[in-house]
């Protein structure tokens, strides 16, 4: 049965909107906050159960560092607080680009690592940013290969996302994962497609899902759109997805929390 989660990003505000970075930023292995923060990263897995989400995705720049001993304590508040990392997501890196492949291959591999010492149960990986080709999709195909025996190593589960410009259609999402035989799953974003021809678009992917990233709609003031973000859900269901629902609130309002709790109250039918 479907459950509930929810991704750091959801709480980008909370944590002090700390600065995205990749492997072009050589050397940098943390972000620190830019803003005002409500809680740091280390609280947050108690926060969020106390919210009762016990399911956790976590973004790469979120974490301040990565030396053993903060990844223990961090490994320890996640299992103090009962909330399993499900997804670690590596936000960053182009395994398309002929000229830097190689460097952010061994970046995303670093962050496999780190995904293994916090006890993630898959890690997220961008096919890629290159427009759709023969040549973009093979290089694509090659890094994900490199990538895997990483992660099975690790006892992880590589996933990628329909998000940027490689799989910007279902043409490349199934072509990309059916060429990878099952050994990379995906994660379903609702809002990375738009346009008139985004639910057929998503409907033609989701029985690949086998998890969601489940974001809503939201103009000013918490204002929700409701239609579009059942219509999603509805589409999902329809293909037998059984995984986690991750709650994702970017929205304008700055209360996070105001903003996942009017998701999980659309969502929580579909548990």
């Amino acid at each position: 049965m479907p459950s509930l989660s929810v991704s750091t990003w959801s709480l980008h505000r909370a944590l002090g909107r700390p600065a995205h970075y990749g492997p072009e930023d050589e050397g940098r292995s943390g972000s620190q906050p830019t803003s005002t923060a409500e809680m740091s990263l280390l609280e947050l897995p108690a926060r969020v159960a106390a919210f009762g989400i016990h399911r956790l995705e976590m973004c790469h720049f979120h974490l301040p560092r990565t030396d053993a001993a903060y990844l223990d304590e961090l490994r320890a508040a996640l299992s103090g607080a009962g909330v399993e990392l499900w997804q670690f997501l590596v936000d960053a890196g182009d395994i398309t680009d002929s000229g830097v492949a190689a460097r952010d291959l061994r970046w995303i591999a670093g962050w496999i690592e780190v995904a293994a010492q916090l006890d993630a149960r898959r890690v997220r990986v961008v096919a890629g940013k290159a427009a759709p080709s023969e040549e973009a999709l093979e290089r694509s195909l090659a890094g994900f290969r490199q990538l895997l025996p990483l992660a099975q190593g690790h006892g992880l589960r590589l996933t990628t996302e329909n998000w940027y410009g490689l799989l910007g259609s279902p043409a490349q999402v199934r072509r990309v994962l059916d060429a990878l035989q099952g050994e990379v799953g995906l994660c379903l974003d609702f809002g990375n497609w738009d346009g008139p021809s985004k639910y057929d678009a998503l409907a033609e992917i989701a029985p690949y899902a086998e998890s969601c990233h489940t974001k809503a709609r939201f103009a000013s003031h918490l204002e929700m759109d409701r239609d579009d973000y059942v219509r999603c859900l509805d589409l999902v269901k329809a293909s037998g997805f059984s995984g986690p629902h991750t709650l994702i609130y970017d929205g304008p309002d700055a209360d996070e929390w105001a903003g996942l709790r009017l998701e999980a109250e659309v969502v929580a039918p579909y548990l």
